[in-house]
């Protein structure tokens, strides 16, 4: 059996990740493994063996930053020729421009003010506060969800619900936190949406577009080693794909040279809990991508 000490085996019982192993036929090899090798590892031995010719397809990484490039004669087989942004879906008006020309240069502190007096859309008269994010600014890591819902509402902080919960026990796991202890990595989460849209309706292109320019100077100040994006709200916003999530993920896109992992949002999860193997392969690659940014 696979040496997972029973933290670990806690930690991917809760998630619904049931660990069926078999004896191996050889000892394995003793030898020293990363923390993504080791996950990697993990979901292979818990995830049912594919038919051949299912193991022959293997995913090839392509760059979904060159998607907003791509002509109509040649489209992309994997992500659609969109707007790289919501902010290309209407002409910008004046006004629009030099805000978002000011959005750009602003600094951290600045920028969060800006957020909580927001009243750009009409999400500023229903929301109880602006949900900025949550973590440390000099995070390698960055999660990317859609939208607060009515807990992140309230409490001014995304992901802190049932599935935040879900999502901190995935990323405990590669001793990631949004509050770090002792060794362990920061990561930086926020949203598409910096408030929340009535009865958690799903988010419009137009409230998007305004939200837009917020997320990108929170990534150009943060400066992450990696994204993950979860949700498809999150993939549209960052990749400019309306492509299923089921397609893009599994592959290493791209947003502005800093590499994006697509994974599905933990509230889906939460519901389809057959496919958190698949998010938890989405964890790994995330890990073994990480790892080789840092060679």
């Amino acid at each position: 059996m696979l040496n997972i000490n029973p933290h670990q085996q806690a930690m991917l019982k809760a998630m619904g990740i049931d660990l069926p192993w078999q004896q191996p036929t050889a000892p394995a090899e003793k030898t020293s493994h990363t923390a993504s090798e080791h996950a990697e590892q993990t979901v292979a031995a818990s995830i049912p063996p594919a038919a051949p010719a299912q193991r022959q397809q293997q995913p090839k990484p392509v760059s979904a930053s060159a998607a907003p490039t791509t002509t109509a004669s040649q489209p992309s087989a994997s992500v659609h020729p969109k707007p790289e942004h919501p902010s290309a879906v209407t002409p910008l008006s004046d006004a629009e421009r030099q805000s978002r020309e000011s959005i750009a240069q602003m600094s951290w502190d600045e920028l969060t003010q800006a957020v909580s007096q927001c009243t750009a859309c009409q999400l500023c008269k229903t929301r109880t506060q602006a949900v900025f994010g949550v973590g440390q600014p000099q995070a390698q890591w960055m999660i990317v969800g859609e939208a607060p819902g009515e807990n992140e509402d309230k409490q001014g902080e995304p992901f802190v619900g049932q599935a935040g919960k879900l999502l901190d026990r995935m990323l405990m796991y590669l001793n990631l936190a949004r509050r770090p202890e002792k060794d362990q990595l920061p990561v930086y989460i926020a949203n598409v949406l910096k408030c929340r849209p009535p009865r958690n309706r799903n988010p419009e292109p137009a409230e998007m577009a305004q939200c837009a320019p917020y997320l990108q100077r929170q990534i150009e100040l943060i400066q992450p080693k990696l994204i993950m994006a979860t949700g498809r709200f999150a993939v549209q916003t960052l990749l400019g794909s309306h492509e299923a999530i089921g397609r893009l993920r599994g592959q290493v896109h791209h947003y502005k040279n800093i590499p994006v992992i697509v994974t599905y949002h933990p509230a889906y999860l939460l519901r389809n809990p057959v496919d958190k193997r698949k998010a938890w392969a989405d964890l790994c690659l995330a890990a073994d991508t990480f790892d080789k940014a840092q060679l």
